[in-house]
């Protein structure tokens, strides 16, 4: 059973960073993707930054040149490097990841980001 989970969320005023975590119970070379997704209050759950196959990063556009996500193969781990933050970036942020065509959800950190 994989199981996912995310840390490094938290209140920071609008301009700041955050690093966001997903550890997860196996060896992340054994998902066919991973992703991290957001959902706003009151809002749809929305795709923010993945992994696609080879390897290579795609972002949503409200993320692109704010945000990396970057990898750590040895400790399993995948990161979301926030920067520029926005009030509109307020949301709990979920790690996703894809094995054998089953999709698996982590816990979710909360991001709040004041003005």
């Amino acid at each position: 059973q994989v199981q996912l989970v995310e840390s490094g969320g938290g209140l920071v005023q609008a301009g700041g960073s955050l690093r966001l975590s997903c550890a997860a119970s196996g060896s992340i070379f054994s998902f066919n993707a991973m992703a991290w997704y957001r959902q706003a209050p009151g809002k749809q759950r929305e795709w923010v930054a993945g992994f696609i196959t080879g390897g290579s990063t795609t972002y949503a556009d409200s993320a692109k040149g704010r945000f990396t996500i970057s990898r750590d193969n040895a400790k399993n781990t995948v990161y979301l490097q926030m920067n520029s933050l926005k009030p509109e970036d307020t949301a709990v942020y979920y790690c996703a990841a894809v094995q054998a065509a089953q999709q698996y959800w982590g816990q979710g950190t909360q991001v709040t980001v004041s003005s």
